[in-house]
């Protein structure tokens, strides 16, 4: 049996969907489907996540559970009472804009600890997800030698819970138990229920199929010219099998960088979503809200020479063919869903 946490999310629902291809289905989802309510604003505020259920169209699993319901069977020895492989714990609130520290930090902390101690108690193979968000500016570098965790300074909250994470099982002893997977900037099908947190991609392919152009950030930074922001972008897909290399590599642990190892502007991003669809390039540039500019990455590069010394040999996809596959065998069609 394995668990997934985050399961309806996207890059839970991505993982089970390469799990069934393997012919894997004893699969028990772990998932938030309430939403969050913010009360302190002027308005009651939710943010509805049940469009989620639509990544699970089509896709084999045993169960699912809500993730309050479950970390009560949890607490009752649920995972005693089953022979349970591995939890991939995926779910969490990944809002980069997300205030409320306290939401935060219950979601991506307290009960990353709860599921954490419980795995490790049971002889649970526990893969979570951490965040390139924890190297906020990037000062400091990409590189996953869990040495230099106490040195890295997150530019958001959500970043921050993330790392805290990463620091308490540095300081509990289990790095030798455990997978720790920063995941850097991931798109592709599924992440549609995300809304602003959708990747780049979803957005402009849906910007130039009604208004003909795409919209990206102007560069606040003068060493960097409008569009030439760079992210180490990462297709679904390829996330999905570096995440899987740790559940078939047992013996190894720790934390790893989940990236291509390559830089690539926002333009280059965007420009197959014209080629895939036909269109002229058009791509106009505006000015980036004064709430993001002192918390944006201008530059990420995943150092992943440890996941290679670890033995990870797939090659990753060049970016042009990722973004041809998103849009031409997912978003432009009636189905863009993985299933």
């Amino acid at each position: 049996m394995i668990i997934v946490t985050g399961g309806s999310g996207f890059i839970g629902s991505a993982l089970i969907w390469r799990l069934n291809q393997l012919g894997k289905e004893e699969i028990i989802i772990v998932d938030d489907f309430k939403g969050k309510e913010d009360l302190s604003g002027k308005e009651k505020e939710k943010i509805i996540q049940n469009e989620k259920w639509k990544n699970l169209n089509g896709l084999k699993y045993a169960d699912i559970f809500d993730k309050d319901d479950f970390g009560h069977m949890v607490s009752s020895d649920f995972l005693k009472n089953f022979e349970i492989d591995t939890i991939f714990h995926l779910g969490a609130c990944s809002a980069t804009t997300e205030n409320d520290f306290d939401y935060l930090m219950r979601n991506n902390y307290e009960y990353s600890k709860f599921l954490c101690e419980k795995a490790i108690e049971n002889n649970i193979r526990f893969i979570y997800a951490s965040s390139a968000a924890t190297y906020g500016d990037g000062s400091k570098g990409y590189d996953d030698d869990e040495g230099k965790l106490q040195t890295l300074k997150p530019l958001n909250a959500y970043g921050y819970s993330k790392h805290v994470f990463d620091l308490w099982i540095q300081r509990s002893k289990v790095l030798d138990k455990v997978v720790g997977l920063k995941y850097f900037n991931v798109y592709g099908p599924n992440e549609y229920h995300k809304a602003d947190m959708q990747s780049v991609v979803s957005k402009a392919y849906m910007q130039v199929k009604w208004t003909g152009k795409a919209r990206l950030f102007k560069s606040a930074d003068p060493e960097y010219k409008d569009g030439e922001q760079s992210r180490d972008f990462l297709y679904v897909k390829d996330a999905v099998d570096m995440t899987l290399f740790f559940w078939d590599n047992r013996i190894v642990s720790g934390i790893y960088n989940i990236g291509t190892g390559e830089a690539h502007s926002f333009n280059e991003l965007v420009k197959p979503i014209f080629t895939s669809m036909g269109k002229k390039e058009n791509i106009e540039y505006f000015d980036m809200p004064e709430i993001l500019k002192e918390k944006y990455q201008y530059y990420t590069k995943a150092d992943i020479s440890k996941l290679r010394n670890a033995g990870y040999v797939n090659e990753v996809a060049k970016i042009d063919d990722n973004v041809t596959d998103y849009v031409s065998n997912y978003l432009d069609t009636k189905d863009p869903y993985l299933s």
